[in-house]
């Protein structure tokens, strides 16, 4: 008992913080509504030269007047952060290489959010993936913090073995991050962390918020790549789901307070021989009635690269009963 009891407290002394919360109570009562998907044919973003392999992971943001893509690019050893923008969404001005990996394997996979006069990036780094910051002040030179913002978590814990899929959204002045956590039977599963100044973070003590489908079902293998919005009185949440032949698509998630989800019957795959075996990574956008929605797309079925992978654009549309 007293060697548990030593072990317990080896696993509480974990650099992580927790804290008990929710999401804010959003105004009026949960409207009962579907989602209709509309996804516009090829895609709206390409691989380019330091990106030769794959393009993926967009971080759609308005800022400046326009819309600025903080996307993943992967050159056959590594993975960066480039930039594009655009002002309508589909047609994309190249800015170049934001953040590189410096010979490591990752500084991509990010989340991109306007904090104060700074654009503040939330991105995946090491080869036990956590997550680390880097701020702007200009959206294009970017500095990054000195230690990590989400670590993994305790000996045992869901997320010991990674933290990943960062995804940001602002609600009453907080800054709540989701994001994907691995355990050591590799099993990837959804969390949430909550912040008041975007750099400390508390992870929720009753994570993982969603948990893996039964055997044969579209997300028994992982889930992942979450993003979040509120809309008709519930909070919303499109992830990856993969399946044991590691085909990926995303699917649909309600929720009252952004902690209890309840998954939805709404499934969107790949319609295109592009996109034809992974869709995954969104990052969406609210305009009235529509959820604007960029995702990454490829045609081999694998979990992390080689994907041939680009981005595509899609849009939720409320659907009448």
């Amino acid at each position: 008992m007293k060697v548990a009891a030593f072990a317990l407290l080896l696993s509480l002394s974990s650099c992580s913080r927790y804290r008990d919360f929710t999401l804010p109570a959003l105004t009026g009562p949960p409207e009962n509504i579907q989602w209709e998907w509309r996804a516009r044919p090829g895609p709206v973003f390409t691989r380019g030269e330091w990106d030769s392999v794959d393009v993926l992971n967009p971080s759609v943001i308005p800022y400046q007047r326009q819309l600025w893509n903080y996307y993943s690019g992967f050159d056959g050893k590594s993975w960066h952060t480039g930039l594009a923008i655009s002002t309508d969404g589909l047609s994309w001005r190249r800015m170049g290489k934001i953040l590189s990996a410096d010979g490591a394997y990752i500084a991509a996979n990010g989340a991109a959010i306007a904090q104060g006069s700074e654009v503040f990036y939330y991105y995946q780094t090491g080869s036990s993936a956590q997550i680390a910051l880097a701020r702007s002040t200009d959206g294009r030179n970017f500095r990054r913090a000195s230690k990590l913002v989400l670590e993994l978590g305790p000996y045992g814990s869901w997320d010991e073995r990674g933290v990943a899929d960062p995804y940001v959204v602002r609600q009453n002045n907080q800054l709540y991050l989701y994001y994907t956590g691995m355990d050591r039977a590799l099993r990837q599963r959804l969390g949430v962390a909550v912040s008041s100044d975007g750099i400390t973070w508390y992870k929720l003590r009753d994570n993982p918020i969603l948990e893996l489908g039964e055997y044969g079902t579209l997300d028994a293998r992982g889930l992942g790549e979450p993003a979040v919005w509120s809309a008709y009185g519930s909070y919303w949440m499109l992830y990856t789901g993969r399946d044991r032949g590691e085909m990926r698509r995303l699917l649909l998630a309600r929720s009252a307070n952004g902690i209890h989800w309840h998954k939805q019957q709404l499934t969107i795959s790949g319609g295109e021989p592009w996109d034809s075996q992974v869709i995954c990574d969104p990052t969406v956008i609210v305009e009235g009635d529509r959820v604007r929605v960029w995702f990454g797309g490829g045609d081999v079925a694998s979990p992390d690269e080689n994907l041939h992978g680009q981005i595509g654009y899609g849009e939720l549309l409320r659907k009448a009963l």
